[in-house]
């Protein structure tokens, strides 16, 4: 039934057909052929009792702050201040891609919206500078994942809802990995560029009153990313409700920046909903598929299979690490978390894992498929935000970033505290 099952879940994305209706037809089909019961009849049920959950609210919540964040100007006034504080390293505006994303997903909670953002801001930039286009390209598109690993990360929210765990725990535990892969990302970038001083472009040249004049354009999304995350941790709020204190914050600043105004925020409402109405649909659907499979049996099937295999804990998490890498080449990440979460975390927990220590190394993971070609959604993102040249050229350019990504699974496999440290330095 398990190779069935993904068989067919595979031959639909071939099809192309959208995550949320594969995902929602699996569990229809699964249904029909393998439960005496007509378990479609709970469809109704299961979407109000899973969309009336209180922690989805904080989603659109994020999403809107994030829009709003770049229709107030404010991450574009970001990226300049970035690019003039990280200019004397080699490498120069390839660092700046890094930093700014890192600085924009703890805003945005979104590596699709990341990459689009720093893609638009930094692109034009490029051929003025010299630089080598698909490092470049490479730099922007690995940035962007940065949006689903530091916190608020839209992908943790679900995951939480999946496996039960705490939010404000896997916020913590993303932190380190997040910032410790921020660096690798740029680490990579200036050791490159001093072996190979042709691709780094044109450093600009900028004097340190400049850096410390733009100090100011910083603190906007520092305030909030504190703000958001600090009334978590004082207590005073939960994620949904921090997200709100985000928002207005978020039009404070556009207020601020005089970019308030009706037609703004139409054009943040819209983008806001369609990114909400993705994820709310995908979420809903694999929800019924999540029922579905227990109601048949196949969640427990599968965890006695696996126990059955007498495999060591280490061997079998490499065999999961592996099965998540080839799916993410062909599978939309946040349809891949959610199908496929409630049948790995089971397993994982079985193995003796902590479920917020595997939640990091699951977001890594989907990181990773959003960079691996064909269907990467960060490549298609930059490709087309830049609108010329080949596709190839943003494949050949991530190479290096992926060798990075699985340099942090393997730390995070060696070094379990890099997660789960901070959580439980917390908690005494």
């Amino acid at each position: 039934m398990l190779t069935l099952t993904l068989s067919m879940l595979l031959g639909l994305l071939a099809l192309s057909v959208t995550a949320a209706a594969t995902v929602g037809l699996l569990g229809l089909t699964l249904a029909e052929f393998h439960s005496p019961l007509s378990l479609a009849n709970a469809m109704g049920e299961l979407a109000w009792g899973t969309s009336a959950e209180f922690l989805l609210v904080a989603i659109p919540l994020y999403v809107l702050m994030g829009e709003l964040l770049v229709s107030s100007g404010v991450a574009g006034r970001m990226y300049g201040a970035v690019s003039k504080w990280v200019s004397w390293l080699p490498g120069g505006l390839l660092n700046a891609n890094i930093g700014a994303s890192a600085l924009f997903s703890a805003t945005s909670g979104s590596s699709v919206a990341t990459a689009a953002t720093i893609s638009t801001l930094a692109l034009p930039e490029q051929k003025k500078g010299g630089y080598h286009a698909p490092l470049f390209l490479g730099s922007i598109a690995a940035g962007g994942t940065l949006g689903i690993l530091l916190p608020p990360s839209i992908n943790m929210i679900v995951y939480a809802l999946i496996a039960n765990v705490s939010v404000p725990k896997l916020y913590l535990a993303a932190t380190l990995p997040g910032l410790l892969l921020t660096g690798l990302f740029m680490g990579l970038i200036v050791g490159i560029c001093l072996r190979r001083p042709s691709l780094a472009g044109q450093r600009p040249s900028v004097s340190w009153s400049e850096r410390i004049g733009v100090l100011p354009d910083l603190l906007p999304p520092l305030a909030i990313f504190v703000l958001v995350i600090g009334v978590i941790y004082g207590g005073i709020a939960t994620a949904s409700e921090s997200a709100a204190l985000g928002v207005v914050a978020a039009m404070l600043l556009c207020l601020w920046n005089g970019a308030l105004s009706w037609e703004m925020l139409g054009r943040a409402f819209e983008a806001t909903l369609r990114t909400t109405g993705m994820i709310i649909l995908i979420t809903l659907a694999a929800f019924f598929l999540n029922f579905v499979l227990s109601s048949i049996g196949l969640t427990t099937r599968l965890v006695s299979s696996v126990s059955a295999l007498d495999l060591p804990p280490l061997g079998m998490m490499l065999a999961i690490i592996l099965f998540y890498i080839i799916l993410g080449c062909f599978m939309d990440t946040l349809a891949m978390l959610v199908t496929t979460a409630p049948l790995t975390v089971p397993i994982v927990v079985s193995l003796g894992y902590d479920p917020v220590w595997f939640g990091v190394m699951l977001i890594v993971l989907c990181e990773m498929g959003q960079l691996t070609p064909p269907f990467g959604m960060n490549l298609f993102v930059v490709h087309s935000v830049r609108g010329e040249g080949r596709f190839m050229d943003v494949v050949v350019g991530v190479l290096p970033f992926l060798a990075v990504l699985l340099l942090m699974i393997v730390l995070l496999l060696a070094v379990p505290q890099l997660a789960l440290w901070l959580p439980g330095w917390m908690s005494k």
